[in-house]
């Protein structure tokens, strides 16, 4: 193959592209989807996935008129559409309903540990983390577990770290109808601990601070409260 006028071999492309998803790349803020993106049905999907993953199972070799494997196709179809990447479907965001901060309380509110799963868009496979998210109220609140759901949701999709916390900060902003939002995020990686470099120790923190929490000491109150044990 040939790329700039230079001819590339079959390693090397695979050395950039493994280059590429080591690197943690982002393409951009939005998960990047085409237009057509929601033109099939979830069922049409499932029928899709299941035939195109079928046939990776024939390559590598696995006999699908075993037991085990028969159903394996269509498992994994219906657990991508309907699991783990459903949050690629808008359809799918959480019903957020806003409610009086009767209370009148004007401090930070603070969900710790929300535990997450989600995937790498770079190996499909497995991120697997915990978000602290936090907000000051305008006047306007949401449910606790709203809270949850939004993160949840924007889990479900391939993704990289960076651009999971920024759209729980900017799905939140939107919710609340406030800037005062502060989302940090700390996970482990399978396409770091489990190939690759295999760094089971090792993992990623990211974090977005908005409006007041751009105070230094308002951060570091929040920080300080997602440190207790």
């Amino acid at each position: 193959m040939k790329q700039n006028g230079y001819s590339v071999s079959n390693q090397h492309i695979d050395i950039l592209i493994d280059e590429l998803g080591d690197e943690h790349v982002s393409t951009s803020v939005d998960t990047p989807l085409r237009a057509d993106a929601f033109a099939l049905s979830d069922d049409e999907k499932i029928e899709k996935i299941a035939a195109h993953f079928g046939s990776i199972m024939d390559i590598l070799g696995l006999d699908r008129t075993d037991d085990s494997l028969s159903g394996t196709p269509r498992r994994v179809a219906k657990m991508y559409v309907k699991e783990i990447f459903s949050g690629l479907n808008p359809e799918n965001f959480p019903d957020i309903k806003l409610f009086e901060n009767k209370y009148q309380y004007n401090q930070m509110l603070v969900e710790k540990n929300i535990l997450f799963y989600s995937n790498c868009e770079h190996h499909f496979v497995p991120i697997i983390g915990k978000a602290h998210v936090a907000y000051i109220s305008s006047g306007k609140v949401i449910g606790l577990s709203k809270i949850n759901r939004i993160v949840q949701h924007f889990a479900k999709r391939p993704q990289v770290q960076e651009r999971l916390t920024m759209q729980i900060t900017k799905a939140l902003q939107e919710a609340l109808e406030t800037t005062d939002v502060a989302v940090v995020i700390d996970a482990t990686h399978l396409c770091v601990s489990s190939r690759g470099v295999k760094d089971v120790n090792s993992s990623t923190v990211t974090a977005n601070f908005c409006g007041k929490f751009e105070n230094e000491a308002t951060k570091n109150e929040f920080l300080k409260y997602i440190e207790l044990k």
